[in-house]
């Protein structure tokens, strides 16, 4: 039931968070979405049998270290990026390569892949058996990531 409630929640705030609008029909319809975003989530959960091992209150307190530092790494790749373009050289050396998930979750591995995506330059572009495939456009991007600083980070929440 906590975690039914803190899905909702979660679902309520984001919305408010990112849609900055306060008008009583938008709240009405981002009310609606979380209603059924949520039910989706419990029907679902039933349906396979498995549901999310992954438990969103039990986690808030790392989630909310967890956040900034992705902000912040999100910051420093969007900088990156811009010199790469601003430069007008073009100094990109494009390079595919695999990283072995730390996390024992198929949604912990999701996050992270996810996490991935969001970090400008670096592009999850496959997840299977607790490997991922992930573009980055410079070797110096691919390094970051193999230095596992936020496999581990990921795999904390799930603990």
């Amino acid at each position: 039931m906590f975690q039914r409630l803190g899905l909702f929640v979660a679902l309520c705030a984001g919305w408010i968070l990112w849609s900055g609008y306060f008008k009583p029909l938008l709240l009405g319809l981002g009310l609606a979405s979380a209603l059924v975003c949520t039910y989706l989530a419990v029907r679902m959960r039933k349906a396979d049998g498995v549901g999310s091992q992954f438990k969103f209150l039990e986690h808030v307190h790392q989630l909310a270290t967890y956040w900034p530092w992705l902000l912040l790494e999100i910051a420093k790749s969007n900088v990156d990026v811009a010199k790469i373009i601003l430069s007008g050289k073009m100094n990109i050396d494009p390079v595919m390569i695999r990283l072995k998930a730390g996390q024992v979750t198929e949604m912990g591995q999701v996050i992270y892949g996810n996490s991935i995506t969001l970090t400008p330059g670096t592009i999850t572009v496959d997840i299977d058996d607790g490997e991922l495939l992930v573009h980055a456009l410079t070797q110096a991007g691919a390094d970051g990531l193999a230095e596992g600083e936020m496999d581990r980070r990921i795999t904390a929440l799930e603990q």
